[in-house]
């Protein structure tokens, strides 16, 4: 052993390679020493790295919340410190932040993007709505994060977008991410990031926008929360002021309505405004405020009321919005360009908003407000606009009863005298004319009451007309309109037909639906009841054609029959105290029924006994003998033809008779 050591002692070979392994031993243990380090470098930098990024993030956080507590309901410094933190930390040249309003996106805050960019963004998305595919449509359908990898082949590029075409001219856009706003699940808005480069945003980076989008929403809702609270606390402040003014002004108007006038219009936006009172004729300013002098003297003078002008929308309790009055005065009815030009070429009214005015259905006035500009006044400014409407209404009907009370001043001690018993009396005699105007012509109810004799509604037999009228297909209507759509319908078309009735002295049985009865020569006679009857339904007839036309240009397929019959019958009063009706029973009642339901679009069948009654003063055409549902013996009817005026009805074969 010690002969071998000593050998490889002195064997400089042996030494050398035994070297060269410890050295290559240290060399390997240095090696995995400095691996070892630079991963642990490595692992610092990205702890290091992503300490920075949340530092960052709280930072970006911290400062927006600032913005948000410093700024409360101004919501452009917030939009934008949002932005700006969001393009930074997302490496991100350029951006936007855009709320939904009425289903269309509206620009509120951009970063990086040129002018020309912005106008674009405005016309394809506040004007006209993004496409159906375009991530911001996506967005509003409930998809919180849509991503464009390369926008310049992407589809929506190359299927020609507007707003993509400028992303990539306009500003050299390739990488793309949205970012839904939302608030209780509905989309409120979006974030939009941009880069040049294709490169995809990464998981943190959409995190940290949503992030912001949160604080977006909150500072929304904040701003929303404010202003509700503000203007709820000006408006109650300006009703309280002008209640004040009503409170020390009994009788005297002016200083209500200026008080109303400058209270109404600086909370609505408007510079300018007027009140208007209307006296069944015509229209006068009482009241206005920032008008020119030249319109100022045109709105005091006076005009007329025209009814197919805004003022018919008014009497029927309706507020008039015009958005571009410019374009109404050119497009509207001719009959009101000289009405409007005055506020058109005087006062330069842009957009024009009318209260009316009224109390128990009847037009007093309007109060107006007029903007120079084209910007319409939003629900709440047009509910503003009521409330102070209806307090001027209360100044007003407060003045009337306190000039009639000035007026009768001298008159109540004469009247006191014997007061009740007149006040019994006027009250029977209205409630006794009221009751029998409910189924008598207005003149024949008077003339009841005036002769102070109700015994002619006892029960009793008389020869009388009847007539019978309804619609055709009105059944089949109702079974697919919307019983709003059925009641607006029955009033436009009750509203045209009763008036007649009282026209032609006629008594009024019933208004059933769509059915009408109508009888002549009871309770008070009445000279040629047949031609009073037939000239009645020819005049309904002419009333509903026009209504008919006006229905079938909206899809509703309806026609009117009628019929008359002339012969005997047991009339009288029925019902109880508190509700009656006058009415006819027999057989005439029958055929006249039976008549109308045989009547086709357009005819009004008479039975051969009117037909003789009526002696050639109306022009009429045998139908021929009439099997009637109800009756043994077939019915000789006849028809009043149809005038070349009556274009609307059209006979359709084998009638269509109405439920």
């Amino acid at each position: 052993m010690s002969a071998t050591r000593d050998s490889t002692l002195h064997d400089p070979k042996a030494i050398i390679i035994d070297l060269q392994r410890q050295l290559a031993d240290v060399q390997r243990t240095l090696d995995e020493r400095t691996a070892e380090r630079d991963a642990t470098q490595r692992r610092l930098a990205e702890r290091t790295a992503e300490r920075d990024e949340a530092l960052a993030r709280e930072a970006a956080t911290t400062e927006v919340l600032q913005v948000i507590n410093s700024s409360p309901g101004d919501l452009a410094p917030v939009f934008d410190a949002m932005l700006e933190k969001a393009l930074r930390l997302c490496d991100g040249v350029q951006g936007s932040l855009l709320t939904f309003d009425g289903g269309r996106p509206r620009l509120a805050v951009a970063r990086g993007l040129s002018a020309e960019f912005v106008e674009v963004l405005r016309e394809e998305w506040e004007r006209r709505g993004p496409s159906e595919h375009h991530p911001m449509s996506r967005l509003m359908r409930g998809e919180r994060v849509v991503q464009i990898l390369d926008l310049s082949v992407s589809d929506l590029y190359r299927t020609g977008d507007a707003t993509a075409v400028a992303g990539v001219q306009l500003g050299s856009v390739r990488t793309l991410m949205f970012v839904a706003l939302v608030k209780d699940d509905a989309p409120v808005g979006a974030f939009i990031i941009a880069r040049r480069e294709v490169r995809a945003f990464s998981d943190k980076q959409i995190a940290l926008v949503q992030n912001f989008a949160a604080q977006a929403v909150i500072a929304i809702e904040n701003a929303r929360l404010l202003t509700e609270t503000r203007e709820a606390l000006e408006q109650q402040t300006a009703t309280a002021e002008v209640l004040q003014v009503i409170n020390r002004s009994p009788g005297d108007v002016t200083p209500v309505f200026d008080a109303i006038l400058e209270k109404a219009h600086t909370l609505c936006g408007a510079a300018r405004g007027s009140l208007v009172s209307y006296d069944g004729k015509r229209f006068r300013a009482i009241a206005t405020r920032g008008l020119p002098e030249a319109f100022d003297e045109v709105m005091r003078r006076g005009f007329p009321f025209i009814p197919s002008s805004p003022a018919g929308q008014l009497a029927r309790g309706e507020y008039v919005h015009i958005l571009d009055f410019p374009a109404f005065a050119r497009e509207g009815p001719p009959e009101t360009a000289e009405l409007v030009r005055p506020s058109l070429e005087l006062a330069g009214t842009r957009t024009l908003l009318m209260v009316p005015l009224c109390k128990d259905g009847g037009l007093l006035g309007y109060i107006a407000g007029y903007r120079t500009q084209v910007q319409a006044f939003t629900d709440k400014q047009i509910a503003l606009l009521q409330n102070f409407a209806a307090q001027a209404v209360i100044a007003m009907e407060n003045a009337r009863l306190l000039g009639e009370l000035r007026e009768r001043t001298d008159e109540v001690a004469e009247l006191n005298r014997g007061l009740e018993a007149r006040v019994a009396e006027q009250v029977e005699e209205l409630g006794r004319v009221g009751r029998l105007k409910r189924f008598l012509a207005p003149q024949l109810a008077e003339l009841i009451v005036s002769h102070g004799d109700e015994k002619i509604l006892e029960s009793h037999r008389r020869e009388i007309v009847v007539v019978f009228c309804d619609l055709r297909g009105y059944t089949a209507f109702t079974e697919t309109a919307e019983p709003e759509e059925v009641l607006d319908f029955l009033r436009e078309y009750h509203g045209a037909l009763g008036p007649l009735v009282s026209q032609y002295e006629g008594t009024l049985d019933q208004f059933s639906g769509d059915g009408i009865m109508v009888f002549f020569n009871d309770p008070v006679p009445c000279p040629d009841p047949a031609e009073r009857a037939v000239n009645m339904a020819m005049a309904m007839r002419e009333a509903a054609g026009t209504l008919i036309g006006d229905w079938r240009e909206r899809g509703r397929d309806l026609g009117f029959g009628a019929g008359i019959a002339q012969g005997y019958a047991t009339l009288g009063q029925i019902g109880f105290s508190e509700r009656s009706g006058y009415t006819a029973i027999g057989t005439v009642c029958n055929i006249a029924a039976r008549l109308c339901a045989e009547a086709k679009d357009g005819q009004i069948l008479l039975s051969q006994r009117v037909n003789v009654a009526l002696r050639g003063s109306v022009v009429t055409e045998q139908v021929g003998a009439l099997a009637l549902k109800g009756l043994t013996q077939p019915v000789v009817a006849y028809n009043v033809p149809l005038v070349g005026s009556q274009a609307a009805f059209r006979v359709i074969e084998g009638g269509a008779p109405s439920a």
